[in-house]
């Protein structure tokens, strides 16, 4: 690699979430970083190499959406080190890659998509810019049309709906079995929210595993890097 890679992760307080990212890009050779939570902060690991004499490297975004994060904060973060060009990745986003990882997971739990009385809700963080949800709807409403399940999408925050109001949605439509296809890459607190509701609207729930660590994540992250080394030569 002739820029070093570093990927950054939301962070969170639940330390299974970096323990989480960890594994995930460990296998890649990647150096960790996280914006916000948890530590190494994506500022020190920049800092830490611009120090060791780099003067390039490429940022992977671990967010599957271009909400705030990517838009705002990322760009603005970067800029605070100065002395290293750093080329920034396009988000993992709803990649192909992540939909079959998502879908593995969800088969994982024992439940199959021919079931005429399943209703699945795909549950994701939420976020206030409104095309971020809406490419989280379209993957629900893909899967609907490809596989015939019942899928209804569902917000941790920050938008609607939540699970009890997809659940209620997915009942109104026959369903009497419910799973949780999880749209987050790690274990952490949001995911519990997703999950408490859920059983709290019906404790038979299935609920499938989170994405990561899983190795084609990290493919997709090497293909990531790729791209944008490409696109800065």
């Amino acid at each position: 690699m002739t820029a070093p890679l570093v990927v950054v992760a939301h962070g969170s307080r639940d330390p299974r979430s970096a323990t989480t990212i960890r594994a995930l890009v460990e296998p890649i050779g990647a150096r960790v970083s996280f914006l916000d939570l948890s530590e190494p902060l994506l500022t020190d690991v920049l800092r830490s190499l611009s120090a060791e004499g780099h003067r390039s490297a490429v940022v992977v975004p671990l967010l599957l959406g271009r909400a705030y994060h990517a838009r705002v904060d990322l760009p603005a973060l970067v800029r605070e080190v100065p002395r290293l060009r750093v080329s920034i990745a396009d988000v993992l986003g709803v990649d192909p890659v992540l939909e079959a990882v998502a879908l593995d997971r969800l088969a994982a739990t024992g439940v199959s998509v021919d079931d005429p009385s399943l209703g699945v809700v795909l549950a994701a963080v939420g976020s206030s810019h409104a095309p971020a949800n809406e490419a989280v709807a379209r993957l629900a409403r893909r899967w609907n049309a490809r596989y015939g399940m019942r899928v209804a999408p569902a917000f941790a925050s920050a938008a609607k709906p939540d699970v009890p109001a997809a659940m209620a949605r997915l009942r109104a439509q026959g369903a009497r079995r419910f799973a949780v296809a999880s749209w987050f890459l790690a274990p952490g607190l949001l995911p519990d929210r997703i999950a408490r509701l859920a059983r709290e609207f019906s404790p038979s729930v299935v609920l499938a595993d989170s994405l990561a660590p899983d190795p084609r994540i990290g493919e997709l992250v090497l293909a990531r890097y790729s791209a944008a080394v490409e696109q800065a030569a």
